[in-house]
């Protein structure tokens, strides 16, 4: 819920500034009417006045600005008092900060004045606006209607009148019939109720009318403002976002006691921060901050950003609010551990994501370790070195292995430009080029490849077909879509001879739905729409799975597979595993009718 802190008396534990005070400069004489002889004779005169020494230097003789302020149940009888003979008289107070108002009272011990102003500034006495003017008539004074006769006006008399002629009171409430406000913190509240300092403006002093009394001292020795008592009541500006308040300066009105002070910075909750609480808490930036809602009790709390423990603060940024649909606005600032991005979720260059730790681990980002050699210098993000999800580095063409460390199968003599395919069937000696025959009796190496550079983790065995699509923004390295990156030394169909000297243990036309790392091996999925020819292993017109044994760098099959491409596709088959398999020497062709229809009546009637 939204916070409300409480409301205490602003003037204690401050000091007024006035423009005089009596004996600033010397003991000066004044006389005065004794305050019983005030409020209960006045009918039958003011009775004997009283004539005393003022002396701001002298404490039993002093009346200072701190007197209004200090306690009125303590020092009932304490007052400030003015030089005499003047008319225009400033009071002032000055806040540290910004306090919300609700009512001031002034009593004075002098006949209250025949015309003020109560004034507030926003801005460290920089500008000053009006709360109030105060007039015995309020229409010859300041031209304005009095609010006795138009509710709402900015004058009154109502605190004006000479009688009583000591400790009258001026009373003013923010918040009145004519002021309602909703909601606290809104902005037309807070226009109203908040300020850094507040004036008082004595401009006309009026004489007590002490009938039937004879003025034995001089007229001027009257001729003074003084007040009681200056009680303003308010609270600490915490925009609905705390109940209570702090203070960085204590004051002490006697050894020991510091009761009561009203201190300006909040105590605040909802994950806000400042003296005010008017900004969200370093970490929690993720949506825009708002006061708390005073009409419908709505905290209007601070978020937390995502930032997985890899950083101690964020900031809202618009453009990422409004792109999410306003829904996540934080940023994550200066991320550690490796980490980058608005919420410090991928590893940065150089760096690849530990997947046996959680997200928020310290140690989830681990350096790359490419094999210098192997290694590509320029990949398609020349700062990375190893693929920021596998750790898998960028090899040179016909590299292969997590560190670019060994030649692929098919390629041999590991060195600066990489390996060299095999003049083979299949494969051959990594280090002398020697062929290897047969296919049936070599074991199947499961080396993990595929079209694009996927994530090193196990798929469930029961994926629907939909789990195999491919995605426009995932479609990964092909020799079509990056000659640059995939160069493939690929066969072409030749004679019947050479066609059939090949013996093809199938012919299909199929459509490439994707490749896909299993973590142990590497599958191309594949829509077998036509079988041309079959060898041991059977092959329905169905979705099912042929492994390719060569490629020239990570995620570049060789022959050229491109998903949601149709291809006459010949290859050799392990009837011991089932596979289907695709390597340099299988005919890789993008399907067409007359290929189809060509290679057709070759199985028919050529290869015998």
């Amino acid at each position: 819920r939204s916070c409300n802190p409480p409301v205490g008396n602003l003037a204690t534990g401050r000091t007024p500034v006035t423009l005089t005070t009596c004996g600033q400069n010397s003991t000066e004489l004044y006389c005065f009417y004794p305050d019983q002889n005030l409020l209960h004779q006045v009918s039958h005169g003011c009775g004997q006045p009283r004539c005393t020494k003022c002396n701001a230097n002298q404490p039993d003789n002093s009346h200072l600005p701190a007197d209004m302020t200090d306690d009125f149940f303590a020092n009932p009888i304490s007052w400030w008092q003015s030089a005499q003979g003047i008319h225009r008289e400033e009071i002032r107070l000055d806040f540290e900060t910004e306090f919300y108002l609700t009512h001031v009272i002034a009593v004075f011990k002098s006949p209250r004045p025949a015309a003020m102003v109560l004034e507030r500034s926003q801005d460290y006495g920089q500008t000053w606006r009006p709360y109030k003017y105060f007039s015995v008539n309020c229409t010859a004074t300041f031209g304005l209607q009095d609010d006795l006769i138009e509710e709402g006006s900015m004058c009154t008399s109502r605190y004006s009148d000479v009688v009583p002629c000591t400790r009258g009171e001026v009373i003013y409430r923010a918040l009145s019939p004519a002021n309602k406000i909703e909601d606290p913190y809104s902005p037309e509240a807070q226009d109203l109720l908040k300020l850094t300092s507040l004036r008082l403006l004595l401009l006309k002093r009026q004489e007590c009318p002490c009938h039937g009394s004879r003025l034995v001292e001089k007229p001027q020795r009257f001729a003074h403002y003084a007040i009681y008592d200056l009680i303003i009541r308010g609270s600490c500006f915490c925009n609905g976002h705390a109940e209570e308040s702090l203070g960085s300066v204590v004051f002490l009105r006697e050894p020991g006691s510091c009761v009561g002070v009203v201190h300006g910075k909040c105590v605040c909750r909802h994950n806000t921060a400042g003296d005010h609480c008017e900004k969200c808490a370093p970490l929690y930036n993720d949506q825009p901050w708002k006061p708390g809602d005073g009409k419908t009790g709505a905290p209007n709390e601070c978020r937390k950003c995502r930032c997985h423990n890899h950083a101690d603060s964020c900031h809202f940024d618009l453009s990422v609010w409004l792109a999410s649909g306003k829904r996540s606005g934080g940023v994550c600032d200066n991320c550690k551990h490796n980490t980058e991005g608005h919420r410090c979720q991928r590893c940065k260059p150089g760096y690849y994501r530990d997947r046996g730790k959680p997200m928020s681990s310290t140690e989830v980002c681990k350096p790359c370790a490419c094999q210098p050699m192997g290694s590509a210098n320029a990949t398609f993000s020349r700062s990375w070195r190893c693929h920021p999800k596998t750790g898998f580095c960028y090899c040179k063409p016909g590299v292969a292995g997590p560190n670019c460390d060994r030649c692929l199968m098919g390629y041999w003599g590991f060195g600066e430009n990489g390996c060299r395919p095999c003049d083979c069937a299949r494969d051959c000696d990594q280090h002398t080029g020697n062929c290897f025959n047969g296919y049936d009796n070599e074991p199947f190496f499961n080396i993990p490849i595929g079209g694009r550079i996927p994530d090193l983790v196990q798929t469930p065995t029961n994926e629907s077909e939909e789990e195999w699509k491919w995605n426009d923004h995932e479609q990964g390295f092909s020799a079509l879509r990056h000659p640059e990156k995939c160069v493939c030394k690929e066969k072409v169909l030749g004679s019947v001879t050479d066609f059939c000297q090949m013996k093809y243990a199938y012919v299909i036309k199929a459509r490439i739905l994707s490749a896909h790392d299993k973590g142990t091996h590497a599958e191309v999925v594949v829509k077998v729409k036509k079988v041309l020819k079959s060898g041991k292993v059977k092959i329905a017109r169905s979705n099912r799975s042929i492994y390719p044994e060569s490629w020239t760098n990570r995620g570049c099959t060789c022959p050229i597979l491109n998903p949601g491409t149709d291809y006459l596709i010949a290859g050799q088959e392990d009837s011991r595993t089932s596979k289907l398999l695709v390597n340099m020497n299988s005919l890789v062709k993008p399907w067409k009718a007359y290929l189809g229809k060509q290679v057709s009546d070759i199985l028919r009637t050529g290869c015998k």
